[in-house]
């Protein structure tokens, strides 16, 4: 049996950039609603606000976990032994994807994982955000949650897409 090489890919997010996106469709989310939802709108804009980004933070936490755990066959880390977590709210600066992959992955397809994840990223979090603020657009929840799935099974695609060449062996029968 040969044993495939292997490489890391590590995929960085910075977290200024995420919140400048989020907070950016989270404008133009409220900015669309009629004159008469103006206590809507300004809940919905009001995304990256003192407390209300608290809620962001856990989100982002959230959706980064979702993504790895989406990523399991590529991104599995072993545990160490008497790790320790808890629930403190943390705001990370910079959130990483390791990524463990055959030796021939494409580089363009590590871009376009990248790009995916940080849209699948601002999506998760505004679907959430949306669910809790935007009461005068009860479908807009479902709308940012349907982006983030389509993204998700776009990532899922592309991993499961062959990477290298097919080799058919012979079989003696």
């Amino acid at each position: 049996m040969i044993k495939k090489r292997t490489k890391t890919v590590t995929l960085t997010f910075l977290r200024e950039q995420l919140l400048y996106d989020i907070k950016n469709l989270a404008y133009v989310e409220g900015d669309v609603l009629s004159d008469e939802a103006q206590h809507s709108k300004h809940q919905v804009q009001d995304i990256g606000e003192e407390g209300n980004v608290d809620r962001v933070t856990r989100m982002l936490d959230l959706a980064l976990a979702h993504c790895v755990e989406a990523l399991y066959p590529f991104s599995k880390v072993d545990v160490e032994s008497g790790v320790v977590l808890d629930d403190t709210l943390t705001e990370t600066p910079t959130y990483t994807v390791e990524l463990l992959v055959p030796d021939d992955f494409s580089d363009t397809t590590a871009k376009y994982l990248e790009q995916l994840i940080h849209n699948l990223l601002v999506y998760l979090v505004l679907a959430d955000w949306m669910s809790i603020a935007n009461v005068a657009n009860p479908k807009s929840a479902a709308n940012w949650a349907a982006k983030a799935q389509d993204l998700e099974d776009e990532i899922k695609s592309k991993l499961n897409a062959r990477t290298g060449r097919v080799r058919k062996f012979q079989s003696p029968f």
